[in-house]
């Protein structure tokens, strides 16, 4: 089968497409012929193997030779013990634990995965698993309405969804992210924009009580300043530097000023993005995809969103995939 490998960290040209063995899944696993797999931030940081925590489980060379962890696809083999799905079955998940979505077959443990809606095609169902679950789990516990939400780097996958699960709750949501993607975050709904490279959200007359961070790089001491008394931040991604600094000063400053500050924690499994899903399917909550890239498109198709241009999710195709919408059962 065909795949995209690496054996380095390094930027996208250390990217190659290669013939390798076709994948035999284990006991609790299954094979999946990839229609779809979206990009996440977290492929990028993979592929460059920074932050540092991109690197565990490998420190000198990546622990997975094949990126993509966001998959959606038509089982094709299961391994021993598997008693949820069977071949054929159209499935899609965040395997971020064993990666290889960016190729034309992909393994995965039975419990990432979900049975894919009939109403979404495989390249909608796959910008859901991983953004989805940091948008969901990001919003639905701070947003009331009334409220005033901010999130940092809104304009692309876990963004888009975020603005829109905060919208629907009734607050007034500022999107910041660049210059460039100031009208798309209003075209997905938010009531103000913010271009980072001009203006410092953290400085504002009016504090937000939510803050959902999806690029930590400020300190929290300028976090701490644009939220309203009793308000909440929570940050997902980011340097390392910054993510320390929240869990360490950050809970001293809690406990002093009744600002809740701290990491987002967000566990893995269908649980946590199928309820998106049905939203996705139902019109509530709508998917953007700006773009589409074949296996032999990857180097750029990961560049185009670590490099913060995307607006919304960008999808990886296998030459050979069929995303079309699949007819719902009757």
């Amino acid at each position: 089968m065909r795949a995209v490998v690496y054996e380095q960290y390094g930027r996208p040209d250390v990217l190659r497409v290669e013939d390798v063995p076709m994948p035999t899944p284990a006991a609790g696993q299954v094979r999946v012929k990839v229609a779809a797999t979206s990009v996440n931030l977290s492929d990028w940081e993979g592929l460059r193997g920074s932050p540092a925590y991109a690197r565990i489980g490998g420190l000198r060379h990546p622990a997975h030779r094949i990126l993509g962890s966001d998959i959606a696809g038509v089982v094709e083999e299961v391994g021993e013990g598997v008693t949820r799905f069977r071949p054929g079955d159209e499935v899609y998940g965040d395997n971020l634990a064993m990666m290889g979505g960016f190729a034309e077959y992909a393994l995965a443990p039975e419990s990432a995965m979900a049975h894919k809606p009939a109403g979404l095609t495989f390249a909608e169902a796959s910008t859901i698993p991983q953004a989805g679950a940091i948008a969901l789990r990001g919003t639905q516990s701070a947003v009331v309405a009334g409220r005033r939400v901010l999130i940092n780097g809104a304009g692309g996958g876990s963004g888009t969804f975020a603005i829109q699960l905060a919208k629907r709750l009734g607050a007034h949501v500022t999107g910041v992210d660049n210059a460039a993607k100031q009208a798309f975050m209003r075209s997905v709904g938010a009531d103000e924009v913010v271009d980072y490279r001009r203006d410092d959200f953290t400085r504002t007359n009016q504090p937000y009580d939510l803050i959902l961070d999806l690029v930590a790089h400020r300190s929290v001491f300028a976090y701490r300043r644009a939220l309203a008394p009793g308000g909440t931040y929570r940050c997902v991604g980011g340097s390392v530097r910054a993510l320390l600094r929240v869990v360490s000063v950050g809970w001293a400053v809690s406990r002093l000023t009744g600002r809740s500050m701290g990491v987002l924690l967000v566990n893995g499994g269908p649980t946590q993005f199928e309820p998106l899903a049905e939203l996705c399917v139902t019109g509530d909550v709508r998917i953007h995809i700006e773009r589409t890239f074949g296996l032999d498109e990857v180097p750029a198709a990961l560049a185009h969103v670590g490099e913060g241009r995307a607006l919304g999710k960008v999808v990886v195709v296998p030459s050979s995939a069929n995303t079309t919408r699949t007819p719902a059962a009757t």
